[in-house]
């Protein structure tokens, strides 16, 4: 058996500070496993632009002249992470027989792409980097990340517990993966919907090498919420249990009130009228934006605009290059 061409996938967005420091980890790594024979010399590092405003391309060119195993694709405009990450892995799997996406930042273990390969020889699809622990994160982050794995479990998603987006995948599970053609993506919980046979890697992660983190609280809230409305509809089945419980309560609220008014007692105080108007009133705007963002992703779904527009890629002349 060849050994299998492997394409490390990493997305970067305004990264000028710390390519130049993590980008010795990449090419170590797969220098490394081109001379044990694990992986083929024609492995490479792919980096992938996303519409950065710095001159993250311009570092990504300079590495390229100076070593041929680092390949880039620049993307027209800012698509955001998980847009960028596709856009690598659907390129990457034209040339390559296995993938492994990763960060840039130098927080995820490199070694444990050796683990992966493994796995990988023993017949798994798709290999799940996973964290051993969150010791580096602060207490509100790890508190927040345990939440939000049990409610998409409790919202019928399928993801990996402390699993991001580093990870191992076949040329087969690519393609399957392609046929997926959502417009909102939320790769960590669309990949376990492939199937295919799978494993879980567990390895620590470190502090950030350089430069500063381009997620901020925003940014997470809104992955995960996209997370959760991308992968599930129980949140509308949940707005429809609400609305029939609130109904039950309006119901035995108006019983009781006829009964109070009949044996001729007066109910007063504006305070409580009040706050029963406001409560129903937040309840029910909050049910129709969950409902509205919905319909916003349907909306978004139904234009079908491309979920990325490549505007440079280096393999295109690393390929001609080799047919001359």
């Amino acid at each position: 058996m060849n050994a299998p061409i492997l394409y490390i996938v990493i997305p970067c967005y305004n990264e000028e500070k710390v390519l130049p420091v993590t980008h010795a980890l990449f090419a170590g790594k797969l220098s490394a496993l081109i001379q044990n024979g694990e992986i083929s010399e024609k492995s490479r590092v792919l980096f992938v632009d996303d519409g950065s405003k710095d001159n993250t391309w311009a570092v990504i060119s300079d590495l390229r002249a100076k070593n041929p195993q680092f390949e880039g694709l620049k993307l027209s405009r800012n698509q955001g992470h998980q847009n960028a990450l596709l856009a690598g892995l659907m390129t990457a799997k034209n040339y390559a027989d296995i993938t492994v996406s990763i960060d840039c930042d130098g927080q995820d273990d490199v070694d444990a792409m050796d683990k992966m390969l493994e796995e990988y020889k023993d017949g798994a699809e798709i290999v799940y980097g996973v964290r051993a622990a969150r010791d580096t994160d602060t207490v509100f982050k790890r508190t927040t990340a345990k939440w939000y794995y049990k409610i998409l479990n409790l919202l019928g998603a399928e993801v990996v517990y402390n699993h991001a987006d580093y990870r191992l995948m076949s040329r087969r599970a690519l393609e399957a993966l392609s046929q997926f053609h959502e417009v909102n993506l939320f790769l960590r919980g669309l990949i376990p919907l492939v199937g295919f046979k799978s494993s879980s890697v567990y390895y620590d992660r470190k502090e950030r090498l350089a430069g500063e983190s381009h997620y901020p609280l925003s940014k997470m809230l809104s992955l995960g919420f996209n997370g959760i409305t991308s992968l599930s509809v129980r949140p509308l089945k949940l707005i429809t249990s609400l609305g029939f419980l609130m109904s039950l309560v309006s119901l035995i609220a108006v019983i009781v009130t006829v009964i109070i008014k009949l044996f001729g007692y007066t109910v007063q105080g504006w305070t409580s009228l009040l706050c029963v108007i406001f409560l129903l009133g937040g309840i029910q705007i909050f049910c129709l934006g969950v409902i509205g963002e919905y319909i916003g992703k349907m909306y978004a779904e139904t234009k079908a605009r491309p979920r990325y527009i490549i505007e440079k890629n280096t393999l295109e002349n690393t390929n001609e290059n080799e047919k001359k």
